[in-house]
């Protein structure tokens, strides 16, 4: 673990070396001693050999000129090349003899067959040809990555964006060759955001892609209060239909035995998964009261549900119940709530119940509401009445006990005890998972009928944990039960806690000009809710996110655990925080423009070590997919990956500057920036 960071502080200097402008600024000279006849070609080579002549041999280069001066240059040139050479053979046998091994290992049927190992070797061959292709071109010669067409300004890898694919579309397939290589353009009327709590109320109709119909016709709890207003989306809460969700969030309070929903904090209830969630209105109004709501909807052409609570500045994420498990940690949410949010509970056997029940810590609610659960008089069908009935019995087998029913609303508990389900054994109840089965983090795995949890350390009720805010301090004992010790946890706190100050600071456009100073205590500072919506691509503890937090910025944090790193997700989820697994050789579940900042630290030497089946340019395609314009990025990492990281962020014309970690030669930290479209040619 890397011990905290003593940061160069207010007064410190930015190095005049790392300027973009500069690399622009030779890239200009070499274009103009091209057309005054210079025979060396813009390639690295090229490049070296004309530093070596002007710096070493004293050649002075006269348009095309001969003699002793060009047979330096071309014998320089000439053991670059070999140069170059000789490394791309070295890295292609390294791939070679690593591919080699795989066929030497016991070769199952399957492999044989489909090929499995030769088709490693190629992707491994490809992708090494390609960081070669990227090193070579260096600084001095980048390519501008291309735009995309205008019609995948809303473009979301790993789902059939056709609408006329019937459901098809609503279950993740990440094949690859599914990017797209190219920039995805926002909207041509694209505005951005207003800042929190504003952004909250109001979007720009413009920014996000739903018809003038879907607003007018949403009616579900959390859809009801949106109203078109010229090129605003308003959500506003100032409607009396239905009792509006201040009155259901009441409700439910009422129901579990609260007697508000202030009260959620101390009944230990902190974080929310919001299935199907409308348009964030229930998440909106719990996060003023302290509670964090995640949440999930399937991807939608239009009209999309995880788009616009993102735009309003409300964590959400594409995910579905349909035939794999969702990439949560077991016992991770205190909450599950379902409001006409298109599940039917009682399908596949109530697969989907025993997912739901994986994902709720032990004594946590379960809350639905639907027509299925308020049948009254007329209302009632033979069909709701059967779904009813079996959703009723299977929540019993799964230890759920029934608080109370409301109209349409019913809340369960989830058991305490964990010998529960023993005592309920039965040839039509699930079974409890076997440890194979149960894993902490599964990653897409396909849905199984048992239940889940039941092994884990992380049992605890809900109601013997910490409120928050304290629940994200965790102790000497409730640190090592996730095999962390607490000194290292300890440093990361404090790496952290020092980082933020020093990054934020640098949070200022005037950080990329001609001539920049970092900024001094006598300069502002960048406001308090400057940012709203961030990524972190390798949150570890969640650390990046708690030091956010008590610094005092309003915003929330998506804690991303990459399939590559150790599993620490439920750790995140323990401390109140919300968090994913992902695997960044795909595409991040989300839909384009959603994130205001994101902070890879030592991603992409995780990545790099890790011999991925994809490049550093797959990585950046997306990082830069995810972006709002004017949004910002923070790598933290080796240097040579950052000097390749600032390269590519020239290739995306983003503005970029690194910037030295003083007592710390082996890191280095790229600040990079999105320009608004049109801003650069």
């Amino acid at each position: 673990m890397v011990g905290p960071h003593n940061r160069a502080g207010s007064s410190g200097r930015l190095r005049e070396a790392d300027l973009v402008v500069g690399d622009l600024e030779n890239d200009i000279a070499r274009k103009k001693d091209k057309e005054k006849g210079d025979s060396c070609k813009a390639s690295i080579s090229d490049y070296v050999c004309n530093a070596v002549d002007d710096h070493f041999f004293g050649v002075e280069k006269v348009g095309g000129g001969n003699g002793k001066g060009k047979l330096q240059h071309n014998l320089c040139s000439f053991v670059l090349k070999l140069a170059v050479a000789l490394i791309a053979f070295f890295v292609l046998l390294t791939s070679i003899r690593r591919m080699v091994s795989i066929t030497n290992k016991p070769l199952r049927v399957d492999n044989v067959a489909g090929g499995y190992w030769w088709i490693q070797l190629q992707e491994q061959l490809i992708s090494d040809f390609s960081d070669i292709q990227e090193l070579s071109l260096g600084s001095s010669r980048v390519k501008e990555i291309e735009f995309c067409s205008q019609e995948f300004e809303n473009y979301v890898p790993c789902f059939n964006t056709s609408e006329n694919a019937g459901n098809s579309y609503l279950e993740r397939q990440c094949e690859r060759g599914s990017r797209l290589n190219c920039v995805v353009l926002p909207p041509r009327n694209y505005r951005l955001p207003l800042r929190w709590p504003s952004g909250r109320d109001v979007i720009w109709y413009a920014n996000v892609k739903i018809s003038a119909q879907e607003v007018l016709t949403s009616g579900a709890v959390t859809k009801r209060l949106m109203m078109l207003e010229d090129d605003q989306i308003s959500f506003r809460s100032d409607s009396l239909m239905f009792d509006g969700v201040d009155d259901y969030s009441h409700q439910i309070a009422d129901m579990i035995g609260l007697r508000s929903v202030s009260d959620f904090n101390q009944a230990g209830i902190r974080s929310v998964l919001d299935i199907g969630c409308g348009y964030g209105s229930f998440g909106a109004h719990l996060f003023s009261r302290n509670l964090l709501t995640m949440c999930i909807a399937n991807y939608e052409p239009s009209g999309s549900q995880v788009q616009l609570t993102l735009e309003r500045g409300l964590p959400a994420m594409i995910a579905s119940f349909s035939s794999k498990r969702l990439p949560f940690s077991s016992l991770s949410f205190d909450m599950l709530h379902c409001a006409r949010c298109g599940i039917d509970w009682d399908e596949k056997d109530g697969i989907f119940l025993v997912e739901a029940d994986r994902l709720l810590k032990p004594g946590g609610y379960f809350v639905w509401t639907s027509p299925v659960a308020g049948m009254h008089g007329s209302h009632e069908t033979n069909e709701n009445q059967k779904k009813w009935q079996f959703v009723l019995q299977f929540a019993e087998s799964l230890c759920w006990d029934m608080l109370s029913q409301q109209d349409d609303t019913v809340i369960w508990r989830k058991t305490t005890q964990r010998n529960c389900y023993a005592h309920k054994k039965h040839s039509s109840n699930p079974p409890i998972c076997e440890k194979n089965y149960d894993v902490e983090s599964p990653y897409y795995q396909p849905l199984h009928l048992c239940i889940g949890g039941t092994h884990s350390e992380r049992w605890i009720p809900i109601e013997q944990r910490t409120a928050w805010p304290s629940r994200a301090s965790l102790n000497s004992s409730e640190i090592r039960m996730y095999g962390v010790l607490p000194e290292v946890f300890s440093v990361d706190s404090l790496k952290w806690k020092s980082a933020i100050q020093e990054y934020w600071s640098l949070l200022s456009p005037q950080i990329f000009s001609d001539h920049p100073k970092r900024p001094g205590d006598e300069d502002p500072s960048p406001p308090f809710n400057m940012l709203r919506n961030v990524l972190d691509m390798n949150a570890q503890f969640g650390g990046f996110n708690h030091a956010l937090l008590e610094a005092g910025k309003n915003l929330w944090v998506m804690n991303v655990v990459p399939m590559t790193a150790a599993n620490s997700l439920p750790l995140i989820h323990d401390r109140g925080f919300i968090g994913t697994s992902h695997d960044w050789c795909e595409a991040f579940p989300s839909y384009p423009r959603t994130y205001d900042m994101i902070h890879a630290d030592g991603l992409l030497s995780l990545e790099t070590r890790q011999h991925r089946k994809c490049t550093m340019l797959d990585l950046f395609l997306d990082i830069d997919r995810l972006l709002r314009p004017e949004g910002w990025v923070i790598f933290s990492d080796t240097p040579s990956m950052i000097e390749l990281a600032r390269t590519l962020a020239t290739r995306f014309r983003w503005d970029a500057r690194t910037v030295d970690v003083e007592a710390n030669i082996d890191e280095r930290v790229l600040i990079c920036r999105k320009p608004f479209p049109g801003d650069k040619v």
